[in-house]
C-alpha cells in the first residue's frame, strides 16, 4: 500500500483576503484528507530592517511598524486558528520574524510540509480573462517561495471558497 503523498500542509497568511481564502481552502482539504495543517504568519523584518539602513523610516517608526505588524499577525493567526476550530480541524499556527519567503520556507521544512498553500490574485487578471506573463499573478514573494520551496505550492483561487467553507 503506498503511503499518503501529503500529511502536512502550511498555509502562508499575511493579512490579505486571498490568504484568509487559502486558510479556508486548507482547512477543507483538512477535514477532508485528514492533514496535519499549520498556519504561518511573518512579520517582515527583513525589509523594515533595509527600509531604515536606508534611511526611508526612522529606528522608531520601525519599531513601530514591527509592534503594530506583530499583532496584526496574532490577530490573523486567532483567526484562522478559529475557523478551523470550528470545523473541527486541529491547527497550528506559528508566527516568525525575518524575511517572508525565507521563514516560509523554513517552517514548510521545519514542519515536513509536502505542500505549501498560497493566496492567489484573481483581481490581477480578472479585467481581461488573460495572463500575459506570471509577474502579473504573483508577488514577488510569492514566486520566491514557490522557486524555493523543497515541496509543493498550491496557489489557491477558488471563487466560492466561503461557500464551500460554509457548507463544510
Amino acid at each position: 500500500m503506498i503511503k499518503a503523498l501529503v500529511k502536512n500542509v502550511l498555509v502562508a497568511i499575511n493579512g490579505s483576503q486571498s490568504s484568509i481564502h487559502a486558510a479556508m481552502y486548507g482547512i477543507i482539504l483538512a477535514k477532508q484528507y485528514h492533514f496535519n495543517l499549520k498556519f504561518i504568519y511573518v512579520v517582515d523584518t527583513a525589509t523594515l530592517k533595509r527600509l531604515t539602513i536606508g534611511k526611508f523610516l526612522i529606528k522608531e517608526e520601525s519599531d513601530t511598524f514591527e509592534s503594530n505588524l506583530h499583532s496584526d499577525g496574532e490577530k490573523y493567526l486567532d483567526y484562522v486558528t478559529s475557523l478551523a476550530k470550528k470545523k473541527g480541524v486541529k491547527a497550528e499556527a506559528e508566527l516568525r520574524e525575518g524575511s517572508v519567503w525565507v521563514e516560509v520556507v523554513k517552517a514548510a521544512d521545519a514542519f515536513g510540509a509536502k505542500l505549501i498553500l498560497l493566496g492567489g490574485h484573481p483581481s490581477r487578471y480578472a479585467v481581461t480573462g488573460k495572463v500575459s506573463d506570471d509577474s502579473t499573478i504573483f508577488s514577488k514573494t510569492d514566486k520566491d517561495i514557490i522557486l524555493n520551496a523543497n515541496c509543493s505550492t498550491l496557489v489557491v483561487y477558488e471563487p466560492k471558497i466561503e461557500e464551500l467553507y460554509r457548507i463544510l
